[in-house]
């Protein structure tokens, strides 16, 4: 395995000799410091390093010739941070006709080491069911600079807030059939969506199959299963200061939110 020569005096890396990776200080003529040992932290991180300021105080380890160095040659080699979240931009070249980027997001789950192997996940399970009111910006959708894409998700959908969850977890079991669960969203006391999800196109296991196939999905992870028929914006009738939606669907309980707007 060739690491290859970096810049600087030293650089950051995630490193294991058996199941537990620890973050280390790499200096480039091949040896590795356990930044856990050096500072007395068994839970340290390299996202914990970026987050604590430490940063500045590597320095003299680097230069500290018993610091308690150990060769880098038969450690793993990790993905040197684990992302909270991870942006991703599209198109850079040429130049945006309204001079912004264009990023979507990406998940932490598809990071792994530069020499592992990339590994295909099987199909996974469902854990439950509870109800997911997905907001968009309509004014955001869609990019008149770059008529290829069209679509910017991430600017339109991903507003603090976007997507009240809950309120409960109803665990598969108790719910025998997600293709027939009626879903009633109220608007100011006015109905606004009464259908069901044998209306959708694609159900439940044919989403989390295809999914599955690309992402790798984990205990926790949401899956929204798509709009009803007609939006805010087909109607004339965006959100505005002061609104109030309920949503509920059968068996998962019921959600009220209310819409304020920004005092910023």
């Amino acid at each position: 395995m060739a690491i290859g020569t970096f810049a600087g005096p030293f650089a950051l890396g995630t490193l294991s000799a058996d199941a537990t990776a620890f973050p280390a200080l790499v200096v480039s003529d091949g040896r590795a410091l356990d930044l856990r040992r050096a500072l007395g932290d068994p839970r340290l991180t390299v996202r914990g390093l970026l987050e604590s300021g430490v940063l500045p105080t590597l320095h003299a380890f680097a230069m500290d010739p018993a610091a308690g160095w150990r060769p880098l040659a038969g450690l793993r080699v990790h993905a040197p941070v684990e992302p909270r979240q991870v942006f991703q931009a599209g198109t850079s070249y040429p130049r945006a006709a309204e001079d912004l980027p264009y990023v979507f997001t990406g998940l932490p789950t598809a990071i792994t080491g530069p020499y592992d192997d990339v590994v295909l996940p099987a199909w996974a399970a469902v854990a439950g069911y509870t109800i997911a009111n997905d907001l968009t910006d309509r004014a955001s959708v869609f990019r008149a600079d770059m008529p290829a894409i069209g679509s910017d998700w991430l600017r339109s959908k991903n507003a603090p807030g976007f997507t009240p969850l809950g309120p409960w977890l109803v665990l598969a079991p108790f719910v025998p059939d997600p293709g027939h669960l009626q879903i009633t969203l109220t608007l100011n006391g006015q109905v606004m969506r009464d259908e069901s999800t044998s209306d959708m196109i694609f159900g439940v296991a044919r989403l989390v199959s295809y999914i599955s196939q690309t992402a790798r999905l984990l205990p926790g992870d949401v899956v929204l299963t798509g709009s009803l028929r007609g939006d805010g914006g087909q109607r004339g009738r965006p959100l505005a200061d002061g609104d109030v939606m309920e949503g509920s669907i059968t068996g998962l309980g019921s959600q009220r939110t209310r819409c304020v707007a920004d005092r910023a």
